[in-house]
């Protein structure tokens, strides 16, 4: 029974139906006072305590990977697979004065001194590793320090998640809570906690808790929030949860996720503006007319929506060679002047990746970033000659693809060719006996400086992608060894250090260029789509290993769809999101640094539409649709629209309240956000599947 059930060999348990919380966050348990059981092994279960009853009406379980919400659907054999119970609870003041109060819903696993915390998009382990520069919300045991962030017990509203749930497991087995954005009562909750007795209690609440501090986006905290409601005699409140009992793999969240994904899909309309031909030209326009400068040629790695108050001071006169602006977005230009005839789109684009291919460190890499004020420097690092991994390897890999891209079209630049090849010299020069390819470099001598993280992971597509173009199996079985090192991060379901101001803890990024690796390696080692571009032919040699990079592909892609909103978060009418109708399924929280949602996935746009169709995994494909489909708005579609002017793209949709107030909308836009939108559409174009009717 789920009161206290043993679930792969472990414990679950409710130690209470439901506990009455008050300002002060103190729990009145209301215990089990009846059990009725139900056909096919449900149950309902009364209790009252502090003037409320409860009744929790608990479906039979049903498995976590079969359809959802299916009535007819054969229970499942004990320990046959992950399953769930939907849970109705229904609570009722019933004392004859008013009171204010909240909700708690709470699951207890067995001792573990590794709960493998998991609430999508914000909460990742430990979250954050005591040596990262950034301070957020991070879980240490028997910890209390919430000037610090850091605890052993945390709550959050639930628009900070990509999936309103919480998940965890211990030595035997493991579970989740699951619920809805909204309630009867307002704003849900998820919460997390390990007691003296190191179990990991799993929690949902209603209205949303928010403890021991409120993250905002800063290093310095805000007090907690606890609103509760305020219950009038007699008065009724239902809500309603799902609880799900998984194994103890660590990747077990992936089954709950894509049940969320399928059963929230129904009667949905396509949320965006554009199309996508449309959205191509558009963007193609706001990177050509907002963020290019042709003296030097760049890309501005920020334009202001208000011009006549800001002007150009409003505008970031920089460009990183990768990552931000730089030969990602150069490229997407340079690939819809091919297609759209377009002299003047090329001459920029090939200008900007002339002046990025021109300018090498004394190391022989690129250099992180033009400044207008200082020239080229290293980029965001804090130490001056410190160079990160993961904006070379993108600069490298996108330079590559445009000389590919160039060579197809009959043109050759011989100093791109030079300058990849120089910056994976290093590449290799840097990979130690484990594969690590080294996350952070001296400008000057090239010397690793960190090997920490998995930034380095950036290098394997561009160094099997070379091999191909180069003729060079050296690069791939470079990149193999690669792929192996950073496999155990991908097993343990914690991949950090992929953007240059988030280092040590998790973010979406990660997973992007870990899709795109374990991808490449992929189609290197098992050449079955021969369009695939990291198809490299006639190198598989004895380290290759295409069912490994398969399981790494799949794992990664998991991993980084539980960044992605699988519902749509209610907006005031009076936010500029709300009042557009923004949706959020299909958009990425950006870390649980960065509460905010980004277009960076778009970046892998074309490996998970390569890898849906390698394994026929529809998850993947509506996934990667739905990711596309929600970027497609905001796209400023006139001088005007939503204060922007056309073709302008903003980075950051503020879905919480982080950073800014939730509903806001950044009034920057940014070249990354217009460029990675434009090389999805273009990408898109050769795709249909990805963007015809569904």
């Amino acid at each position: 029974m789920l009161l206290r059930t043993e679930h792969r060999g472990g414990l679950v348990e409710l130690p209470y139906l439901v506990a009455i919380t008050d300002e002060r966050g103190v729990a009145a348990p209301v215990a089990v006072r009846g059990r009725t059981a139900t056909p096919g092994g449900g149950q309902v279960l009364t209790g009252a305590a502090a003037g409320f009853s409860a009744e929790a009406v608990v479906s039979p379980p049903t498995p976590t990977d079969g359809p959802a919400d299916d009535p007819g659907a054969t229970p499942p054999a004990p320990g046959a697979g992950p399953v769930s119970h939907t849970v109705t609870l229904t609570v009722t003041r019933t004392a004859a004065t008013a009171a204010r109060a909240g909700l708690r819903v709470e699951l207890l696993l067995g001792p573990t001194a590794d709960p493998g915390w998991l609430v999508p998009g914000l909460f990742y382990g430990q979250n954050r590793l005591p040596d990262c520069q950034r301070r957020f919300p991070r879980f240490a045991p028997g910890t209390s320090d919430p000037a610090g962030m850091v605890a052993d017990t945390w709550a959050f509203r639930a628009d900070r998640c990509a999936t309103p749930a919480v998940f965890a497991r211990d030595r035997h087995g493991g579970a989740a809570l699951e619920t809805g954005e909204d309630s009867p009562l307002g704003l849900s909750g998820v919460g997390l906690s390990l007691g003296p007795e190191s179990r990991p209690a799993l929690r949902l609440h209603f209205p949303y808790r928010e403890e021991p501090v409120v993250y905002h986006g800063s290093a310095d905290p805000l007090p907690a929030e606890v609103p509760l409601h305020r219950w009038q005699p007699q008065e009724r409140r239902t809500v309603s949860f799902r609880v799900h009992l998984l194994d103890a793999d660590p990747h077990a969240y992936a089954a709950v996720l894509r049940a969320v994904h399928r059963r929230l899909a129904a009667d949905r309309a396509p949320a965006a503006w554009v199309d996508v031909p449309e959205a191509a030209d558009l963007t193609a326009w706001g990177l050509y007319r907002w963020h290019y400068r042709p003296d030097p040629p760049v890309l501005l790695e920020t334009a202001a929506f208000d011009r006549e108050a800001l002007g150009e001071r409003g505008d970031r006169q920089a460009m990183h060679v990768g990552w931000v602006s730089g030969t990602p977005h150069a490229h997407a230009l340079l690939r819809h002047a091919r297609r759209t005839g377009r002299a003047d789109y090329r001459a920029a684009a090939t200008g900007v990746l002339d002046h990025i291919a021109e300018n090498l460190t004394p190391a022989g890499t690129f250099w992180g970033q033009w400044t207008a004020s200082r020239g080229w420097t290293v980029g965001w690092t804090p130490d001056p000659h410190r160079l990160h991994a993961r904006t070379l390897a993108e600069a490298t890999l996108f330079l590559l693809r445009a000389l590919v891209e160039e060579r197809r079209h009959g043109t050759d630049h011989p100093t791109w060719e030079h300058a990849v090849r120089s910056n994976l010299a290093v590449a290799l020069t840097a990979q130690d006996t484990a594969g690590n390819l080294g996350s952070a470099y001296h400008c000057r001598t090239g010397q690793v400086l960190s090997r920490a993280g998995a930034a380095g992971l950036t290098w394997v597509p561009a160094l099997v992608e070379a091999a191909r173009e180069f003729g060079d199996p050296t690069l791939l079985h470079a990149a193999r060894r690669a792929g192996r090192g950073y496999a155990p991060d991908v097993h343990a379901e914690f991949l950090c250090g992929a953007p240059e101001d988030v280092d040590l803890a998790p973010t979406s990024e990660d997973g992007y260029i870990a899709v795109m690796a374990y991808t490449a390696l992929l189609e290197a080692d098992d050449p079955t789509d021969p369009t695939a571009p990291g198809v490299t032919h006639g190198t598989a040699g004895a380290a290759a290993d295409p069912e490994l990079w398969l399981d790494l592909a799949r794992r990664s892609a998991d991993w980084m769809l539980t960044f992605r909103y699988t519902y749509d978060v209610a907006f005031s009418p009076r936010t500029m999101l709300g009042r557009y109708g923004f949706r959020t399924r299909g958009g990425d929280q950006a870390s649980p640094s960065n509460q905010h949602l980004h277009a960076y996935g778009l970046v892998c746009l074309p490996e998970m539409a390569r890898l849906a169709r390698r394994t026929g995994d529809d998850y993947y494909l509506r996934s990667t649709r739905e990711n596309l489909d929600c970027f497609r708005q905001f796209v400023a579609r006139e001088d005007g629209d939503f204060d922007a002017y056309r073709g302008m793209v903003s980075e950051r949709y503020y879905q919480t309240a982080c950073f800014q107030a939730k509903g806001m909308l950044l009034t920057l836009s940014h070249a990354w956000s217009a460029g990675l939108l434009l090389y999805a559409c273009e990408a898109a174009l050769d795709l249909p599947d990805l963007w015809g009717p569904a």
